[in-house]
């Protein structure tokens, strides 16, 4: 699983919309060190681009980009919303938790994205990790399949 240290969880943070929530994900990416700042607005463009694709179950959004020179290593982060925010998807909104995903490679990507759902084909997840109170539970709820 990719590297989810305390500093890349965000807990009960308060976004006026989806870009304000996507980048509390990359700014999570940037503190972790697996990212240079520039990372966050480029998840908001891949959204702007291919709509709001990246909203992949009921209130879980995965934000991402591709691979480039913004990205330093691999790794994940979570952001956990006080208010659920709109995204624009037909069947899953409002999202309470956005996944930023970092990755290095085409192959870390694929790899990444496995990892993750196989997290999420416990349904219970997606609302356990939107009422997390700590980073170590966050940490907890996505170990099991590490």
């Amino acid at each position: 699983m990719l590297p989810l240290p305390d500093s890349a969880i965000l807990l009960g943070q308060s976004a006026a919309d989806w870009r304000a929530a996507v980048l509390l994900a990359g700014s999570a990416l940037a503190a972790s060190g697996a990212t240079t700042s520039e990372y966050g607005p480029r998840m908001v463009a891949m959204v702007e681009e291919f709509g709001a694709y990246i909203v992949i179950a009921p209130g879980l959004a995965l934000a991402h980009a591709r691979p480039g020179p913004d990205v330093l290593a691999a790794g994940l982060a979570v952001v956990t919303l006080a208010n659920p925010v709109i995204f624009g998807h037909a069947h899953n909104d409002p999202v309470s938790v956005v996944l930023g995903l970092a990755v290095q490679s085409v192959d870390e990507h694929v790899t990444g994205i496995a990892e993750l759902a196989n997290v999420f084909n416990d349904e219970s997840v997606i609302p356990r990790l939107a009422g997390a109170r700590s980073a170590a539970e966050v940490q907890q709820l996505l170990e099991p399949q590490r």
